[in-house]
This record gives C-alpha cells, sequence and structure tokens, in this order.
C-alpha cells in the first residue's frame, strides 16, 4: 500500500516532469525567435520576418501551456509539503516570489506587447521587446534554480527555533551550484530549442515544402545546436566536478560506485545488486572517473558504502543512498543523449558547410525522430537531480520523510494525483496536437486562433 509520502512524491514527480517538458523549449526558443527578429531588423530581409512569426507561433503555444502546468507546483509545497515550507519558507518563498513578481510579469507583459505589437512599434523596437521576453523568461529560470540550489547546497541561513532562517540573501546568489546548474539548464534549453527547429525543418525539407524557408531555418538551427550542445557537455562536466565535492553520494549513485576508489574506474556498464551493495557484472573503464572528476589521472571517489558509514556518523542511523539503479541509468540515458545529439550537430554542421544536407535523405529522415532526444536528457537530468540528492530534501538539514504535511491523507493525495496526471495528460496532447498542427502548416499562411494576424499584412 502506498502511504500520504509516497503519493506526494509521486504527484509532485509528475507534475514537475511534465512542466520541464515545457520549460526548456521556452527558454531556448525565446531566445532563437528573437535572433531571428533581430536579423531582419539587421538586414531588412522578409524571410528572417517570417521565420520569427513561423517559429513565434510554436513558442506562443509551448509558453501558454508551459504556464499552465507550472502554476500548481507551488501550491503543492502548502498541500502535500507543509513542514518543509515551515522548516525552508523564510528562504525558499524569496526567490520564488521574486521569480513571480519579477521575472515571469516581466516576460509575460512583453510577450502580450510582441503579441499585439506588430503594427504599433517600430522593427528595432519590437525586436526589443522579443529580447525582453528571452531575458524575462532566463531570469525566471535563474530565480528557480537559486531555491532549488538552496536544496542541494544550503547556504546564507542558520537554524534558529527548529526552522531555517535567512541570514545572508547575497549568499543564495552566491551559491556555488547555481552557477554550475543554470548554464546547464539554459544551454539545454537552447539544445532543446535547436533540435526543435531542426527537426520540423528536416520534415519539411524531405517533402520539398518552402524549401527556400526551411533551408535558411536548418542552417540557423544546427548553428544553434552546435553552439548548444557542446557548451552543455562542458557544463556538464563542470556540473559533474562540482558534485564530486558537495553531493559525492549522487556521484556515487549515478555510477555504482560501491567502495572509495583512488584512482576510480567509470562504469560502462554495471549489473549489480543494490541491497547488498556489490557488483554481479560490471564493465569500467580505467581511471577515467578520476579524470572527469579531478582532470588529471588520480584523485579519490568516494563509495556508495564508505559514505553511508560517513553519513550515519554525522547524522545518525539511516538510509543514505538514492534509488542507486534509477540514478544510474538516469545519468547515462542523460550523458548518451547529449553525446548523441553532439554528434548529430556537429554532422549536421559539416554537411551544411559542405552544402551537402539537402541531399542526404538519411539525415533528414533522422532528424524529426532526434527532436525527442533533448526531452530524453532533459528528463533524466532533471530525475537525477532530485532522486540522487534523497533521503534529503534539504540536503543535509531536512529528510524527505520529514516534510510532508502531518494532516494529508494518503486518499487526500491520491485524488489529486489522479487528477493532476490526468489534466495534465490532457495538457501535453493537446500541446502535442498544436504543436505538430502549426509545424506542418506552410509558413504566413495559418495564424494562431484568437490571436492578431501575425503574417505582418498590418504593417510594421
Amino acid at each position: 500500500m502506498m502511504d500520504a509520502l509516497l503519493l506526494a512524491r509521486l504527484q509532485f514527480a509528475i507534475t514537475t516532469v511534465y512542466h520541464f517538458f515545457f520549460v526548456p523549449l521556452t527558454l531556448g526558443l525565446s531566445i532563437l525567435v528573437a535572433i531571428m527578429e533581430s536579423a531582419y531588423v539587421r538586414y531588412g530581409n522578409d524571410l528572417y520576418k517570417r521565420l520569427t512569426q513561423f517559429w513565434g507561433k510554436l513558442f506562443l503555444i509551448n509558453f501558454a501551456l508551459g504556464v499552465v502546468t507550472g502554476i500548481v507546483q507551488e501550491f503543492q509545497f502548502g498541500m502535500n509539503w507543509s513542514e518543509y515550507s515551515r522548516f525552508v519558507g523564510d528562504i525558499f518563498g524569496a526567490p520564488l516570489a521574486i521569480e513571480a513578481l519579477l521575472a515571469f510579469f516581466l516576460e509575460s507583459t512583453f510577450l502580450g506587447i510582441w503579441i499585439f505589437g506588430w503594427d504599433k512599434l517600430s522593427k528595432g523596437a519590437h525586436a526589443a521587446v522579443m529580447w525582453a521576453v528571452a531575458i524575462g523568461s532566463s531570469l525566471s529560470a535563474l530565480w528557480i534554480l537559486i531555491a532549488n540550489s538552496f536544496m542541494q547546497e544550503p547556504v546564507g541561513y542558520v537554524l534558529r527555533n527548529g526552522r531555517a532562517e535567512m541570514t545572508d540573501f547575497f549568499a543564495l546568489l552566491a551559491n556555488p551550484h547555481v552557477w554550475v546548474q543554470f548554464p546547464h539548464v539554459l544551454f539545454s534549453g537552447i539544445t532543446t530549442a535547436a533540435f526543435f527547429v531542426l527537426g520540423i525543418s528536416a520534415w519539411h525539407l524531405l517533402r520539398k515544402s518552402n524549401v527556400d524557408f526551411f533551408r535558411r531555418s536548418f542552417q540557423i538551427g544546427i548553428i544553434y545546436g552546435v553552439i548548444g550542445s557542446v557548451l552543455v557537455i562542458l557544463v556538464g562536466h563542470s556540473q559533474a566536478q562540482h558534485m564530486v565535492q558537495t553531493q559525492p553520494m549522487k556521484m556515487a549513485a549515478a555510477e555504482a560506485l560501491w567502495e572509495n576508489a583512488d584512482p576510480a574506474s567509470m562504469s560502462l556498464f554495471t549489473f549489480g545488486n543494490e541491497p547488498e551493495r556489490r557488483d554481479v557484472f560490471a564493465i569500467r573503464i580505467p581511471r577515467l572517473l578520476s579524470l572527469l572528476a579531478y582532470n588529471r589521472l588520480d584523485g579519490e571517489v568516494k563509495g556508495i558504502k564508505n559514505l553511508e558509514a560517513e553519513y550515519e556518523a554525522k547524522y545518525g542511523p539511516g538510509n543514505y543512498a538514492p534509488p542507486i539503479a534509477l540514478s544510474y541509468w538516469n545519468f547515462r540515458l542523460m550523458v548518451g543523449s547529449g553525446f548523441l545529439m553532439a554528434f548529430l550537430a556537429l554532422l549536421g554542421l559539416y554537411l551544411v558547410l559542405k552544402n551537402q544536407f539537402e541531399g542526404r535523405a538519411w539525415y533528414l529522415r533522422l532528424m524529426p525522430y532526434a527532436l525527442f532526444l533533448p526531452y530524453l536528457a532533459n528528463t533524466t537530468g532533471w530525475l537525477l537531480t532530485e532522486l540522487g540528492r534523497q533521503p534529503w530534501i534539504v540536503f543535509g538539514l531536512m529528510k524527505t520523510d520529514q516534510a510532508v504535511s502531518p494532516t494529508v491523507t494518503a486518499g487526500m493525495v491520491l485524488t489529486s494525483l489522479v487528477t493532476f496526471t490526468l489534466l495534465y495528460g490532457a495538457l501535453m496532447v493537446a500541446d502535442v496536437y498544436l504543436l505538430a498542427k502549426y509545424a506542418r502548416s506552410e509558413p504566413g499562411k495559418e495564424d494562431l486562433i484568437g490571436l492578431p494576424d501575425l503574417s505582418g499584412q498590418g504593417g510594421e
């Protein structure tokens, strides 16, 4: 039987995963649309205006549904996680409030001006509005990650009367975890938007539909994809090195490393016995984990057994290991998807520079399926981030089983869990339907119901 704690965790996990389908595309596509409109202002080429409007439609669909799925999450802190909110609300609430009152309002306000300002603003002012939307999106993500980073690496607080109280707001902003996590999320968004554009453009190019339009989309998208996929790997490497220092158990679980090792080998494939904390079968690459952790061929990486003993001595008896199999395979799916995207982007850039990509039908046929790779990487990466921190909801300060609302019953949570899952599932179906509908449409011929004509016929 499932208790309220497990159901509350499932509910938050499901709503977060649904919401995070939309967030990276919003981040990356807002910047890309701003770049396209800036190119229109700079060169005066109507093709860039059409690109801005076509991809802007898809951005609007994704943004709207992302807002809907995000609203519910914050309410769960009060409904299902009241003990967590009581313990850390003074700290956690500040960046969330700033995100809503500053970043989100900035983003949504300027987005409204962008939608309705095509025939009311100059070209330069209209492009500047889109850049404000992109900046607002990034700031929104930053404040959310500042809040999340306190859960990963608490700073700027003091424990008083059984609660964590903020003592240094600027310590939250300077939290080292923020500055490895935020760039990783931002470049993940850029990669997501790039593969979104590449997949749709490849689909049209295969059908010889609006060839000039989607050729230029593909060329822009491939450059964007190379930048995003390469930088997300480099930043991810820095994030993993930081993890070794601040959350060594997460790295140990991600590598199924049972004992301290110096030098430490990296698991290529491990089939382990999690309850007994041992390998059944493993293929490991000598010294590679030390190289990744310290940029040298030696250096100790702590193992699960040793860390469990260390944490029991520090925090008292308990189970301090996260779900190891889930952490291990989420890590591999994330990293594998990331490297595959970098390979496909670099290959595509080579074909574009050689002016051969339109003649490589196999590559164009592959790219619509590659559109799903960033979603796989984003989801598994977020699961690793949150599951790998367990059993802590605030690392070193509060365990997850201490954070659930004491008066909420399993039946209450189950009801809302089923309701939200069905509702979010319906929204996901609507999102996919609308995105697919307008992605297949001819640029400039269809507009979103209820929005003004974005074809530019009404003027600049």
